[in-house]
């Protein structure tokens, strides 16, 4: 199986399953000298963690981490840093009934057809808990990105139908861990967890999407050709399970906007070239030119479900599915910090790319 790395300069890889011993991520080209602080790492993924809130699954696993490798003193040393995650809570009975079937939207058709065996038990690689190991390598990310003033911060703005209309400028983002939704708006937070709540209560899911604010980039990060800023932000939001769209700046809305209204004009303030509005969210020509990079992504509906299905059986024999077991019934609240973590990579990436793995 290919394709279980992601960066260029400031790498992870990946690797474990939903129901293997344990999971965990190897962060390679993170440079000499960072200071690495394990309880942060560990707040990052207690935010991704199942079993936090009445409104995620209720797989119990406290994701405790532990740095096997590339930290020595409390600081990086430039050697590949291994961390690993062991699982505690699986529960492989609950998916035996699954064996041979294969469950409506899931990775377990087209894994089956690629490579002639796959791991049934919570889907091995295709399952969400492999996100785990991305939040680990991402807060790795954002401690680099810290030491130059760079800020990743994600919170929920949608839920079905449930949509803030306000700007995340008009937002207080500092509130987005207030509430089990994390999204930023008191009063929307409550009527989306009640959605969720008697969407979870029917038996069956519904989506929502994140949006990601990255304040303090510097000018000049992002290749201008195929590796364009927002090209790799979109590559790696995509890449997250359940994302099923992503989009920056002005994105779709902007296709109703005319020239003479999208542009960004450009103005001086003391000695830092700014734009007025910035539609072009941060990025332009692939490149960024300073102003917030701002993106949302959308994660359709979970695609367990305890309502029976209609599918087919290994033998193409028609066959029954229901949903065993613990799952979330939106994905969003714990997609946030895994948003933030994809982003962090891609920045920090671009940024050594740009510093040459000086910090």
């Amino acid at each position: 199986m290919a394709g279980n790395t992601f960066g260029q300069i400031f790498r992870i890889t990946t690797y474990g399953a939903s129901h293997g011993k344990a999971i965990g991520v190897i962060i390679d080209g993170c440079p000499a000298g960072l200071e690495i602080d394990e309880d942060f790492i560990q707040s990052e993924l207690a935010r991704r963690r199942p079993g936090q809130s009445k409104i995620v699954t209720q797989r119990k696993e406290a994701d405790r981490m532990e740095i096997l490798a590339g930290v020595f003193e409390g600081k990086s040393i430039g050697t590949p840093i291994s961390i690993v995650i062991f699982n505690k809570d699986q529960r492989s009975k609950d998916y035996s009934h699954i064996a041979d079937k294969f469950r409506p939207s899931h990775a377990d058709f087209t894994y089956q057809q690629k490579y002639g065996i796959r791991d049934y038990r919570g889907g091995g690689r295709s399952s969400a808990r492999e996100t785990a190991s991305r939040v680990a390598g991402g807060a790795i990310a954002k401690l680099l990105l810290k030491k130059h003033g760079i800020e990743v911060q994600a919170f929920v703005s949608q839920v079905g139908s449930l949509k803030l209309e306000k700007e995340y400028g008009d937002l207080d983002l500092s509130l987005t861990e207030s509430n089990d939704i994390r999204c930023p708006d008191p009063a929307m937070a409550e009527q989306m967890i009640t959605l969720i709540k008697a969407v979870r209560k029917d038996g069956d899911t519904i989506g929502g999407v994140v949006k990601c604010v990255i304040k303090n980039c510097p000018v000049g990060l992002g290749e201008p050709v195929f590796d364009k800023l927002h090209a790799d932000l979109a590559k790696a939001t995509l890449s997250i399970n359940a994302c099923k769209g992503f989009e920056y700046g002005s994105g779709f809305a902007g296709v109703e906007m005319r020239g003479s209204e999208h542009n960004d004009s450009f103005y001086k303030e003391g000695d830092v070239i700014k734009t007025s509005t910035n539609y072009s969210g941060g990025v332009q020509g692939g490149i960024s030119n300073g102003m917030d990079i701002y993106f949302s992504a959308a994660f359709k509906p979970v695609a367990t479900i305890v309502t029976a299905q209609d599918s087919v059986n290994e033998a193409g024999e028609s066959v029954t599915v229901e949903g065993k077991g613990r799952h979330d019934p939106c994905v969003v609240p714990r997609a946030v910090p895994i948003v933030e973590a994809m982003a962090a990579l891609v920045i920090a990436d671009h940024l050594l790319r740009n510093l040459k793995t000086q910090i």
